[in-house]
């Protein structure tokens, strides 16, 4: 059977990395991808065969070009492109320079349409495209304007996409994780005046009563990446213990 490829953008941490290593295990070739070489290296290690590193920056003339065409130049296919690269943001919504949003919408939404675009013309074969969302294209909270509109930008490329590209036998969903325990939240909670409160309070909005793990978030990726969903496109699936679901 022909070893299908995947290229997962920001893949050398947290949910990235887990989403990496679910589908090498599924049995894929992986192109991790992301700006930090050494962790580039590190997880490239980790994988071992079946598995390369590619070190750009995708908001840089023709990243998303070079990196779909290594794709195919390693392996000979492309078949699940998963945008997952983005940028964090926080701030109050009136003191945002413009600047700074230009920067987290090139990151977040007009990288990830580059990398589907790229990613489509060379999936000769159909395949997926898969968008990590977030709750925050769904929900309002303060702080989190800029953020939560480049995902609502994600959710609705995802939808259009899907029909758009369905005459290619592309698939095209989304998966909205909610809070997951990565380095960046621990970050964030352990800067809390109380971190234990502070979790304990995020948990109590969680029906089903704990954060995600980035594996939660993976499971659901390579769900939507494989041949039992091939019937499935234009959903955004939330993973979020039930949160936007209250």
């Amino acid at each position: 059977m022909t070893r299908r490829t995947a290229i997962v953008t920001g893949s050398t941490s947290g949910i990235g990395h887990d989403i990496a290593r679910r589908l090498h295990a599924d049995g894929f070739n992986v192109v991790i991808t992301g700006r930090d070489e050494e962790r580039g290296r590190q997880v490239r290690a980790q994988l071992g065969a079946h598995a390369t590193f590619i070190a750009l920056d995708l908001t840089a003339d023709g990243a998303p070009a070079a990196l779909t065409d290594a794709a195919i130049d390693t392996y000979g296919r492309l078949d699940v492109v998963v945008n997952n690269a983005a940028q964090d943001h926080t701030g109050d919504l009136l003191d945002v320079p413009l600047k700074d949003i230009r920067q987290v919408f090139e990151v977040n939404t007009l990288a990830a349409i580059a990398v589907l675009q790229e990613g489509a013309k060379r999936m000769h074969h159909g395949g997926a495209i898969i968008n990590i969302s977030s709750r925050l294209a769904s929900i309002g909270v303060p702080t989190m304007s800029i953020y939560s509109a480049t995902k609502g930008a994600i959710n609705a490329l995802t939808t259009a996409a899907a029909v758009e590209l369905a005459d290619r036998n592309i698939r095209v969903n989304a998966v909205a994780p909610g809070m997951t325990r990565t380095p960046l939240y621990d970050a964030w909670v352990n800067d809390q005046a109380d971190p234990e409160q502070t979790e304990r309070d995020v948990v109590a909005d969680i029906p089903l009563g704990r954060l995600a793990a980035p594996g939660d978030v993976a499971a659901a990726v390579s769900f939507l990446a494989s041949e039992e969903a091939n019937y499935i496109t234009g959903a955004c699936l939330p993973i979020d213990g039930g949160y936007t679901a209250r």
